[in-house]
């Protein structure tokens, strides 16, 4: 199968040496038809965070990849950074498994990783609008975006939240139905409770509202995410108009107490009030949980909760496996009918061919109400003899169910002399 992938990902290179070979989509679409026009049949290049990968059928099938590398560094000038122990180049049928177990989410960082797929799909978009892909690029593509349904359909390899801040939005959707109709705070314009805020308002949340000390940077997050600013100073005296707190900043005692959150529950007819405190240490006083409705969940919590998550992810990595085999299974049966159906095309007309000829020879023998016979005979004979070795040819088997398909297609090429008698036509 002369089909290879070219990369470099987090197994084998740290991130400061992965920035160094990460491509831009523009750079992706100008550095396509030069490797195609340059070094490849179809070509399609992927880059993330976490992976570069060049995914290639080459113009010479004894090409060994080496140059198509130095190229990539040369395009980043990375030489000095880019190691050759840092990339990998993967071969035949193994690049198949690669990437529908990238596909599948089993090859990332993050277990069941929700991005990877859109983001195999936006390479594959650029490469297919730069003419860069081919038959067997679209048709592995197109097998391996079906893999990655598949394992997110069939199993749970996908579900469950593994990081801090969408743990608290899984929580909070949890907790109340209709986000719509509920008032988020976020108290502290962090990385982290950031990110909760944009999983939050990704989730239709109906209000968001923004409290740090430093105005300014609550208004530039606030500009970003639709939300109102409230002032610092003022926080306690609106946390009866919320529904959920997000509580992210660095403080040295708590800024929220169990005596004002009381007070708020009061104020707000007891109802439910989910409570997220990421800041370590902690900003809202653990003694709020014992408070009827009051949701607290600290740092510790949500780990908790993302560590079960991530263990159950874990447990469906050998269900995924299967369907990346069933997989591979369907696309090596496709290649291999690339080579088959033309070979049995050729060897049935040349059969066919010699028939007619010695029948020809003979015709004048026989009277015209034999001819027909003649003809229906030498057709069934003809038939016969190919019928179980054309059947196994098509099955791979014939009591060599791992015999390589593309050998035995070489062997009877040779045999009969199908790419002789192909070459003299």
């Amino acid at each position: 199968m002369n089909l290879y992938c070219l990369g470099i990902n987090h197994r084998t290179a740290p991130i400061e040496v992965r920035e160094k070979l990460w491509f831009s989509a523009g750079e992706v679409r100008g550095l396509l038809p030069v490797i195609k026009e340059r070094f490849a049949a179809e070509c399609v290049l992927t880059s993330t965070c976490n992976r570069t990968e060049l995914y290639y059928r080459p113009q010479d099938e004894n090409f060994d990849g080496a140059s198509l590398w130095a190229f990539l560094v040369e395009q980043k000038h990375a030489a000095g950074s880019v190691q050759e122990q840092h990339f990998y180049h993967i071969k035949s049928l193994n690049v198949v498994k690669h990437l529908f177990s990238v596909a599948a989410g089993i090859d990332s960082m993050v277990i069941g990783d929700v991005q990877i797929l859109n983001q195999l799909k936006e390479a594959y978009t650029i490469a297919h609008e730069t003419g860069s892909t081919g038959p067997i690029l679209n048709r592995l593509f197109s097998n391996g975006f079906h893999t990655g349904k598949r394992a997110r359909t069939e199993t749970e390899i996908g579900e469950g939240a593994i990081s801090v801040s969408y743990a608290a939005a899984e929580l909070a959707s949890k907790i109340f139905d209709d986000l719509s109709k509920r008032t988020a705070l976020l108290i502290g314009a962090g990385e982290t409770g950031k990110l909760t805020a944009k999983h939050l308002t990704s989730r239709m949340l109906g209000k968001l509202l923004l409290a740090n000390r430093t105005r300014a940077r609550a208004e530039e997050l606030a500009a970003q995410l639709d939300g109102s600013v409230i002032d610092f100073a003022e926080l306690r005296h609106n946390l009866h108009q919320v529904d959920i707190i997000i509580s992210a900043v660095d403080a040295p005692e708590y800024i929220i107490s169990a005596e004002h959150l009381k007070q708020a529950m009061k104020n707000r007819g007891n109802r439910p009030l989910f409570v997220i405190d990421i800041g370590v240490p902690r900003n809202i006083d653990p003694a709020a949980n014992s408070i009827d409705n009051i949701f607290l969940h600290d740092i510790d919590a949500l780990n908790h909760i993302i560590d079960n998550n991530v263990a159950n992810r874990k447990a469906q990595i050998r269900r995924v496996e299967e369907i990346v085999l069933e997989e591979i299974t369907e696309f090596n049966t496709w290649y291999n009918s690339l080579q088959i159906t033309p070979t049995i095309q050729q060897l049935t007309e040349q059969f066919e061919a010699i028939r007619h000829s010695e029948v020809e020879k003979l015709r004048h023998q026989f009277g015209p109400e034999k001819q027909e016979d003649i003809e229906l005979l030498t057709k069934r004979i003809v038939n016969k003899i190919l019928h179980t070795p054309l059947v196994n040819l098509r099955n791979g088997s014939g009591g060599h169910g791992k015999e390589d398909t593309r050998h035995k297609i070489h062997l009877i090429r040779h045999l009969f002399g199908l790419d002789k008698n192909s070459s003299s036509k």
